[in-house]
């Protein structure tokens, strides 16, 4: 989950995991309770990202499904994607303002969306590219932010004049393994992770250098980075967290784990079988939910609300 905390950077190394598992995890076998319910939603699509804006929260998902949570309950936005052809909708970011949300999905699919006027501008295909995006980053204010998008095909493609037409470039960060999600915590200062099990870093928004994670023994699925010194990943049933110096492991759950987010107030990361852990008081440990279906993503500590999303429509919120 895209965060702006701080833009000093780190010296890039090859860091490896330490043999110390990350402080304070508690055992996945140690359930507790938990306050999370299941919200009624207007849709039965999986949905794969779930953001705050500056009106309300936003979830996006297969079909090219938008959700919104009003003040009376989860409404539909739009469905048929950006462009109308039902192009499912996997990754979502929102501008520093927060009056722009932008979505990424299947075949190239790219859209801006205005959550203070319903306004939708259609960006899909940058440098006529129609692989599947899975995550999205944005930088900057409404109508004037960069973008970075990410693919199945361990691509980052990039425009720093608002996705307009003719101003998107692309590389390949590493060795061409998919990249499930990509993080910036400053204007160009962010963090990427690839189905190889490393980790990248930028300072320039085009330059990225591998910093981990060595024999990390698994698929990283989800990331969030909140300075370039507190990054952390997940992915099977394990979580990784960097402190500038090295990583740390330990494995939290049973289920893998899609998405992670962390703050001051704790942490949360959610993945199959309803699984959630959460982080409070330094422990992790897994809590029981209302819900068994497969969850994707998560937004919390920013509003008076968290919520998680997932498989067939599934909102879980405290």
């Amino acid at each position: 989950m895209t965060r702006h905390t701080r833009r000093s950077v780190v010296k890039l190394a090859g860091a490896s995991v330490a043999a110390a598992a990350v402080p304070g995890v508690a055992s996945a076998d140690e359930e507790s309770a938990s306050d999370w319910t299941v919200a009624k939603t207007p849709v039965d699509e999986s949905l794969h990202d779930v953001r705050y804006t500056a009106t309300n929260p936003h979830a996006v998902g297969a079909g090219g499904v938008l959700i919104e949570r009003t003040a009376a309950g989860w409404e539909t936005a739009f469905r048929g994607g950006v462009s109308g052809n039902g192009n499912g909708l996997r990754g979502a970011g929102v501008t520093d303002d927060g009056e722009r949300l932008w979505m990424v999905g299947n075949s190239g699919a790219v859209g801006e969306y205005d959550v203070t006027t319903g306004n939708l501008v259609d960006r899909s295909q940058p440098d006529d590219a129609s692989n599947q995006f899975n995550s999205v980053a944005v930088t900057g204010p409404a109508g004037d932010a960069d973008v970075y998008v990410v693919d199945d095909s361990g691509l980052v493609y990039y425009s720093f004049e608002n996705g307009e037409e003719g101003t998107w470039n692309y590389l390949t960060p590493g060795s061409g393994a998919g990249i499930p999600a990509v993080d910036f915590h400053g204007a160009r200062a962010g963090t990427l992770i690839d189905t190889n099990g490393t980790v990248f870093a930028t300072d320039d928004g085009t330059t990225w250098e591998p910093f981990g994670v060595e024999d990390a023994d698994t698929t990283f699925a989800g990331l969030d980075a909140d300075a370039p010194d507190d990054v952390t990943v997940v992915g099977g049933g394990s979580l990784y967290a960097y402190d500038g110096v090295e990583w740390r492991s330990d494995r939290i759950a049973e289920a893998g784990l899609k998405d992670v987010i962390t703050g001051d107030a704790g942490g949360v990361a959610v993945g199959g079988s309803g699984t959630v852990v959460e982080r409070e008081g330094g422990d992790w440990s897994v809590v029981d939910t209302p819900s068994g279906q497969n969850l994707r993503a998560v937004a919390a500590f920013d509003g008076d609300r968290d919520y998680v999303v997932g498989a067939s429509g599934t909102v879980l919120e405290r």
